[in-house]
């Protein structure tokens, strides 16, 4: 007799760490197993067409018709499942199957089920061929996990996991961009001297930005690179948190003018090697040292190096050292932020510029430091004001092709100038130069938004986000994001947005676009206790100075419908 085969779409489900749970509550785990099929797993798998044929314990296998009838399930089985019962993971396969009655057996059950068991806990794990099917047709995340050897199974099997599938409500892992993607760690400061820290930190800096200039890549800003400085991580960790492929990570040594820096290139979906090398100079030999390392990278993860890309990545940005040191201790400085780290980078930067006028990124920081003062509260003198816009515009005539630059004077002129149309074309052109830099979609989020362009803007701040995903400024960019969605009287989105930002960054700008969306979203309770938060960090702020620390808003539809908004959350008249 001719056995029965078909093709099939299986599904793999178990409940992870089932028999130490039975050890400690037998009843009690019994109970809850029945509930999560009664109440889960069966109603899901009738809604998507399934058909359970076998369940042994804690483990359920399904077929479908197709995967994405089995991958909307497996979906809404762990949404479904994801406070307060017993965690699953779950396994996807199409393949050829063996018929025996109701039961199925064959290679397409085998591969469904061990890919099952290297799935997250509450996470779905799917082969190529699913992914194949689903990739076009379902809005969800995948992360490219790579071939895998399974037990059992006679060749590696490609793997790709859900990256929106969720653990106690937090994303375990982002999806992998549609180009070789990288995070460069914070180097090791290898000098034996604390003070030396800000010469590595900004190496790394340095070869952050490089790479970022190469379009073929897809780099994550410095800000979430650096979220790992000084602790002991797992580069499958980092590759998960950022959602990239490769991770670099390395250490510098400089001992009088000698220096020396040591790098490795890693695989976080496998955890291989894929080189490591030394590179020795003299100080005065940093940038080259620099681009050796960058071309290195970029020629191990990338094919093809484009000549453009090249000259752009190794132009030298000085050829004095002392101004180049002045301009590292002023990063350093910037970065430590607060209104005396902000004034100390520009005293620095201005050491920079005296040492060499035509070094422009100084001339860049110095600028934007004004800004960020007048961000935190710190009003300029009409004097400083045109400091600081005399100093940006040096720094763009000096540069144009430096894509930082040309952010920190889209700022300027969008905070301090109040000249939109301006602050538009520099961040136009820095998204054009650089579409790594996370920095330049952020503030092109912002002009957009404030020039009554919210759509743009969301779009823009999205994809700064996705940039630096764990950027200690994300703040920023959240409530940007808050903002965008208000503007566009997307009210609950704007809320939950703003709730995340105030988390971390209890400022005037935040608290205002939370109390207004609660208050046009019919949380009057929670508008009238974001209000007492805005007056505390502003106590002078009511509804008839409210347009003074605004910000740039050309519509004043916009700045009416914020009004409103702050009126009925009970900001004062």
């Amino acid at each position: 007799m001719t056995e029965q085969r078909r093709l099939a779409a299986i599904l793999v489900a178990d409940v992870v760490g089932y028999s130490k749970l039975i050890g400690s509550d037998e009843a009690g785990t019994l109970t809850q197993l029945r509930a999560l099929r009664t109440e889960v797993i069966e109603p899901q798998i009738a809604k998507h067409a399934g058909r359970l044929f076998k369940s042994v314990g804690d483990g359920f296998l399904v077929e479908f018709a197709s995967a994405v009838q089995a991958v909307s399930c497996a979906n809404a089985i762990q949404e479904s499942n994801m406070v307060g019962r017993l965690p699953l993971r779950i396994g996807i396969h199409v393949g050829d199957v063996v018929v025996q009655g109701d039961d199925l057996m064959g290679d397409g059950v085998n591969v469904a089920a061990r890919v099952e068991g290297i799935a997250d806990v509450g996470g779905i794990a799917v082969t190529r061929a699913v992914h194949e099917q689903v990739r076009d047709k379902l809005d969800l995340g995948f992360v490219d996990k790579g071939e895998i050897e399974l037990k059992n199974i006679q060749r590696p099997v490609h793997v790709f996991v859900i990256g929106e599938a969720k653990v106690d409500g937090h994303a375990t892992a982002l999806p992998l961009p549609d180009k070789p993607s990288i995070a460069v760690l914070p180097f090791q400061n290898m000098s034996g001297d604390p003070e030396q820290e800000y010469f590595a930190d900004g190496m790394v800096e340095e070869i952050i930005t490089a790479l970022s200039r190469f379009r073929s890549l897809f780099v994550i800003a410095r800000n979430s690179s650096f979220g790992y400085k000084g602790k002991t991580v797992e580069v499958r960790q980092v590759g998960r948190e950022l959602g990239v492929r490769y991770v670099l990570e390395g250490s510098v040594r400089k001992a009088g003018q000698r220096l020396r820096i040591t790098s490795q290139l890693i695989d976080c979906v496998t955890g291989a090697h894929i080189w490591a090398d030394r590179y020795d100079g003299n100080a005065d030999d940093v940038f080259d040292l620099q681009d050796r390392v960058t071309l290195d990278v970029v020629g191990a993860i990338t094919p093809k190096l484009e000549q453009a890309d090249i000259a752009r990545v190794t132009r030298k940005p000085t050829e004095h050292m002392g101004a180049y040191d002045c301009y590292l201790r002023g990063v350093a400085a910037y970065h430590s932020a607060g209104e005396e780290g902000l004034k100390k980078a520009q005293a620095l930067c201005s050491q920079a510029i005296e040492l060499d006028p035509n070094f422009a990124a100084p001339y860049a920081i110095a600028a934007f430091c004004q800004a960020l003062q007048h961000g935190i509260g710190v009003n300029p003198t009409q004097a400083e004001l045109a400091w600081a816009t005399q100093l940006s515009r040096r720094a763009v005539q000096l540069d144009r092709d430096d894509a930082v630059i040309l952010s920190m004077a889209t700022w300027v002129e969008a905070h301090l100038t109040r000249d939109l149309d301006a602050a538009a074309d520099l961040a136009e052109r820095a998204v054009a130069v650089n579409p790594n830099l996370a920095f330049a979609w952020a503030a092109s989020g912002w002009v957009h938004v404030w020039m009554g362009e919210p759509a743009t803007g969301l779009e823009h701040l999205l994809q700064a986000r996705r940039l630096s995903p764990l950027d200690i400024n994300q703040r920023f960019v959240l409530t940007g994001i808050a903002q965008a969605h208000f503007m566009l009287k997307q009210y609950d989105e704007a809320f939950d947005v703003a709730v995340r930002a105030l988390q971390n960054w209890r400022q005037a700008p935040t608290y205002r676009v939370a109390a207004a969306s609660a208050a046009l979203s019919g949380r009057l309770v929670e508008a009238r206790k974001f209000i007492a938060g805005l007056l505390e960090v502003d106590p002078e702020r009511c509804l008839a100075t409210l347009e003074e620390t605004l910000g740039a808003y050309r519509r004043a539809e916009d700045i009416e419908h914020l009004k409103r908004a702050l009126q009925l959350a009970g900001l004062p008249e």
